[in-house]
């Protein structure tokens, strides 16, 4: 698909959009985190289409605690596969709302915020992004070298794809469900969006990866503040350097050069090899093949060229004596 035609069926969607009243879908991911799912869910909105919640493997009733406070409430398990990346993209694919919003579960995040991102998609924004460093926003939890790798990786991406983030690692967001098929394509018009197991990483790399396909798509992206605090009980699954080196090589495998690299050798595993029947063995060996044609003299040979009249660069066809007009 070539960028035009992309940008003609991105007006015709967005044409198409409910922004009128859009159907909102939130999506949590949650790992043991049932002593925080209450004070998370009693800040929800109450004018959501639906509240997906996306099970790692709990073992601590977080399941039992989100259905006793949300009967309608709509689990999915992760199959196999652990992390938040994972996590996301599991609710994505299970999402019917016309908005999709991400949401921690451990209370960092104020859910009383997403009107605030609803009004900016209903504007006109494709993904809106929560940050924590625009004006209004801010932090109670992050730590000075969180914060000092997070401008740096910010700054990373914002040079390589000319576009001016604040926030790059942060998990609150919200885009219009139209747009996911374009956020889990490495590159736009990919045909390996079905063949990814986990289009968006299966760690803390979900944000950036997000962030610089909303990019590469020509998506128009909005930054609302917000505001973070310290998450309300147990520890948190994220580790400062480990996962800084995971977003650093998520930015770099996310580069032009080497998404396009990785996807040519993907569609290479999955093409099988054309079936190309063998040609016959030759009658005669190569070596003893005789060409039957007769051999011309060379002013025979000369005889049998036609000879064509050119044109100079003055229009005029050049007289038999070779001398100007």
């Amino acid at each position: 698909m070539s960028e035009y035609v992309a940008r003609r069926t991105s007006v015709r969607t967005q044409a198409r959009r409910n922004r009128t009243a859009p159907t909102i879908s939130v999506v949590i991911p949650a790992r043991n985190e049932a002593a925080n799912l209450p004070a998370v869910i009693a800040r929800l909105p109450g004018d959501l289409f639906e509240v997906i919640l996306v099970d790692g493997n709990s073992t601590d009733g977080t399941v039992e605690v989100v259905r006793e406070l949300i009967p309608a409430v709509r689990v999915c398990h992760q199959e196999g596969r652990r992390g938040k990346g994972d996590a996301l993209a599991v609710g994505f694919a299970a999402a019917r709302g016309d908005i999709i919003v991400m949401l921690d579960a451990d209370g960092s995040a104020d859910a009383a915020e997403i009107p605030r991102f609803v009004a900016a998609l209903v504007a006109g924004a494709d993904f809106v992004k929560g940050s924590r460093f625009a004006q209004g926003g801010g932090s109670s939890d992050i730590t000075p070298t969180r914060r000092l790798g997070n401008r740096v990786l910010c700054s990373l991406v914002n040079r390589a794809y000319g576009m001016s983030y604040t926030d790059l690692c942060y998990g609150y967001n919200a885009f219009w469900a139209d747009c996911l098929p374009a956020l889990r394509l490495a590159w736009p018009a990919s045909p390996l969006a079905a063949s990814v197991p986990a289009p968006f990483g299966t760690g803390f790399e979900v944000e950036t990866t997000m962030n610089i396909r909303a990019a590469k798509a020509g998506l128009t992206v909005w930054e609302v503040p917000s505001f973070e605090r310290p998450r309300i009980s147990g520890q948190s699954n994220l580790n400062a350097v480990r996962d800084g080196l995971r977003i650093l090589r998520t930015i770099w495998q996310e580069t032009p050069g080497r998404a396009l690299r990785r996807e040519r050798a993907a569609l290479a595993g999955l093409s099988p090899a054309p079936d190309v029947p063998a040609l016959p063995e030759p009658a005669v060996p190569a070596d003893q093949l005789v060409l039957q044609a007769p051999v011309l003299a060379a002013g025979a040979f000369l005889a049998t060229v036609p000879r064509h009249e050119s044109v100079n660069g003055n229009g005029h066809a050049p007289t038999p004596s070779g001398t100007r007009q």
